[in-house]
């Protein structure tokens, strides 16, 4: 009990929660959700940062949980330099509050390994540590995004099962939207999921995404019997490459470009769309409950 409390001090002290927060936070789940793809180079870290960025703009406590075990790269997109990942954690040298860092706007980030293998495919005892790990900041966050790796490996579809909430990235490519159908396929055939969310990067304009959209979700209605919600579209904007380049969020250096404005309306929609509590993604990835019955 003591370690506990000792560990909520901790977590208080870092995400500089104040006291008259408490009873608010007593009540208040957190919001968990998943950004994935079914391939890789869709721009999907480009995504969970700035839409963290945004979000903790407009005062939720954000927290970014960078899942590519093997080849994280959140760090590298913000032009940080982690002391402590998560493998430090795995090897219990270090707790998961020790590894935390600042991002910008004061959204924390728990930062992956990269180029370590091993964590490539994380073990049933690796998943089962996270989730006990994870159950001390159950009430100290607002919305947690997981940053998945791409495809449909065990460590992606154990992070997504665990989100309350699935987004899946595409781009109006071919290859793309393939990919995208598949890892929607394997979630709601191996693991009967039934609902998810859908961004469409890089898009010309909102009518290229709603179309991209309305192909896709009516195709994954009729063969898989799943429900697609449209959550938005970033626009294909030349100020995005640069702000890579230049390791910063294009929400912060540009905020009136086109794709900025675009992460504003995700934000928004996002916050106003109000998710089934009682679907199958689980919210319960913070408690001990779930350490029996994890995906």
């Amino acid at each position: 009990m003591k370690h506990k409390a000792d560990q909520a001090a901790t977590l208080r002290k870092i995400i500089d929660i104040d006291t008259t927060d408490e009873a608010r936070l007593s009540s208040t789940l957190p919001r968990v959700l998943s950004i994935t793809s079914g391939k890789g180079g869709v721009g999907k870290t480009n995504i969970v940062a700035n839409l963290g960025y945004v979000l903790r703009r407009m005062g939720y406590r954000v927290f970014i949980l960078d899942a590519d075990m093997g080849l994280a790269n959140i760090d590298v997109l913000l032009g940080l330099a982690p002391r402590y990942t998560f493998q430090h954690v795995f090897q219990g040298e270090k707790k998961l509050h020790d590894i935390i860092i600042d991002g910008p706007a004061g959204m924390k980030i728990l930062p992956a390994s990269s180029g370590v293998q091993e964590l490539s495919e994380l073990t049933q005892e690796q998943k089962l540590f996270l989730l006990s790990e994870f159950s001390a900041f159950g009430r100290h966050v607002d919305i947690l995004l997981i940053d998945t790796g791409a495809g449909i490996s065990s460590n992606v579809m154990y992070f997504n099962i665990a989100a309350q909430e699935k987004l899946v990235v595409v781009t109006p490519e071919p290859t793309s939207i393939t990919d995208a159908y598949a890892i929607i396929k394997v979630m709601a055939q191996k693991y009967a999921e039934k609902r998810f969310s859908l961004i469409v990067n890089q898009a010309k304009d909102e009518d290229e995404a709603r179309s991209l959209y309305s192909n896709l979700s009516s195709v994954a209605e009729r063969f898989l019997s799943v429900a697609i919600d449209y959550m938005g579209y970033i626009a294909h904007d030349p100020h995005v490459p640069l702000a890579v380049r230049s390791q910063k969020l294009v929400t912060m250096l540009y905020p009136r470009a086109a794709a900025s404005l675009c992460f504003t309306k995700l934000a928004k929609r996002l916050l106003d769309h109000r998710p089934d509590q009682t679907a199958t993604g689980n919210i319960g990835f913070f408690w001990d409950a779930l350490l029996t019955s994890s995906p």
